[in-house]
């Protein structure tokens, strides 16, 4: 099966979730978004992952026009798809949500809360079973549509929800040291307007490896949901 994955700039990849998709046996279409054709229909494709990026869905810029019409059609179509961080935001606004700027930055790692729901859902087996640590950087925020069901909180915003066949997370799991610090050079001067100390961005071996073990759960959940729409 084919697996499309929408990235908004070059530094945000699937970083780890690449290389498990790969192993599984999947087949990975790479699309950079600001250049590439985004298709409007998600028929072709077994799943879709829709990545983050420093634009803002209320930025009005035509590409991410395009992939909420991408969105939509994946829902209508129960197509599975995986929105992360940027991507999470232009699934709510595309399902009739508002992204807007937050009250604050999150950036580094943070806790976040997992509902029953998220327990049962796309955070199944995770080794926390309340709360998870992951690696954050966003700004902004959204309100959810009627019809989604909150997954995990953090104490500030939604940090992860499910409407049908989509699933948004607000946050990172499939980081690496390599693109953290990727993202540090790109992003230092927002690092340096908020105040941040790049190096405290990083997180230790241990917490890198606790990303990477959630990520896997988190791509086990999504990837069961695929090979069920290809079985039947």
């Amino acid at each position: 099966m084919k697996v499309l994955a929408v990235q908004n700039i070059e530094c945000e990849t699937l970083g780890t979730l690449d290389q498990l998709l790969r192993t599984d046996g999947f087949e990975i279409e790479i699309i950079d978004a600001p250049f590439d054709h985004v298709p409007l229909v998600s028929t072709n494709y077994g799943a879709i992952v829709v990545l983050g990026g420093p634009m803002a869905v209320y930025d009005n810029l035509d590409y991410l026009f395009r992939e909420q019409e991408l969105i939509r059609s994946a829902v209508k179509s129960d197509t599975p798809l995986l929105g992360i961080c940027l991507g999470s935001q232009l699934i709510a606004q595309a399902a009739g949500g508002r992204v807007f700027k937050g009250s604050r930055k999150e950036i580094g790692l943070e806790k976040v809360f997992l509902t029953p729901r998220g327990r049962s859902d796309i955070f199944r087996d995770s080794d926390g079973r309340d709360a998870m640590t992951v690696f954050q950087w966003h700004g902004d925020t959204y309100d959810l549509p009627s019809n989604a069901s909150v997954l995990a909180r953090s104490d500030l915003y939604p940090q992860a929800f499910r409407i049908g066949s989509a699933v948004g997370i607000q946050f990172h799991l499939e980081v690496d040291k390599q693109m953290i610090r990727r993202w540090i050079q790109e992003y230092r001067k927002e690092l340096d307007f908020e105040g941040i100390v790049p190096n405290e961005v990083v997180p230790s071996e241990n917490e890198l490896t606790q990303l990477a073990s959630n990520c896997k759960v988190v791509y086990r959940n999504f990837a069961s949901e695929l090979r069920s729409r290809w079985m039947s």
